[in-house]
């Protein structure tokens, strides 16, 4: 397992228990995303360098090899014509090439090693960062529901739903009250009304009572 694998599991690890401590998962993984976007800028820049000098590593072998070969073909050549003094010259440039491109062909290999394990990771990173920005999504409808669902719950708690029936109780009682007001009323009246039609008959019937008893005084001096 690479350092940067190890690493990257340890992060992980954090993040998923800080993930199970959080009040607000969105916003906690919009920093780990965050974190992963820049770390995949960087694996990406490092990767553009690693790329360029591998492929220099690459021209050095191939220059060697070509350079080792023609060397060769001058050593031959200087054979067949005796001299066999650049014979040996071309064959000592030959060794040396040789060797340039031994050691060069291993650095080449190391810097392919390389390129490929920092691509590994670079596609690790990407589809972690896929992942959890699917779960970004999730996490962020979910949050928005329950945030949705806390507004309601305040606007019922603070407002409520009328109980229909009993708002009509209330106000079948109040206007039943006012009725038994105005009934309460008219009756009173009505009984006030009769006491003064009572008054008014006891009073005629005393006023008739005493004419008559005027009538009759009077009648009783006429006849002395």
């Amino acid at each position: 397992m690479s350092v940067f694998r190890r690493v990257r599991d340890i992060t992980v690890a954090t993040f998923n228990e800080r993930l199970e401590q959080a009040q607000d998962p969105v916003q906690l993984i919009d920093q780990f995303l965050g974190e992963t976007r820049r770390e995949i800028a960087d694996a990406e820049k490092l990767q553009q360098q690693v790329g360029g000098h591998t492929r220099q590593l690459k021209q050095q072998v191939d220059h060697a090899q070509t350079m080792l070969i023609k060397r060769e073909d001058q050593a031959l050549l200087a054979l067949k014509a005796g001299e066999e003094h650049l014979a040996k010259l071309a064959l000592q440039e030959k060794l040396l090439y040789e060797e340039k491109m031994e050691q060069y062909t291993e650095l080449y290999q190391q810097s392919l090693e390389s390129l490929q394990q920092l691509e590994n990771q670079l596609h690790e990173l990407k589809s972690e960062y896929q992942a959890v920005y699917s779960k970004r999504q999730y996490y962020h409808a979910r949050m928005e529901t329950l945030r949705l669902q806390q507004r309601m719950n305040e606007r019922m708690g603070s407002h409520g739903t009328p109980d229909v029936p009993k708002m009509f109780n209330r106000l079948e009682d109040r206007v039943s009250g006012m009725e038994w007001e105005a009934r309460s009323l008219r009756d009173l009246r009505r009984t006030g009304q009769d006491l003064v039609n009572e008054a008014s008959s006891a009073i005629q019937s005393t006023l008739e009572q005493e004419l008559s008893r005027l009538r009759q005084k009077l009648n009783k001096r006429g006849e002395e």
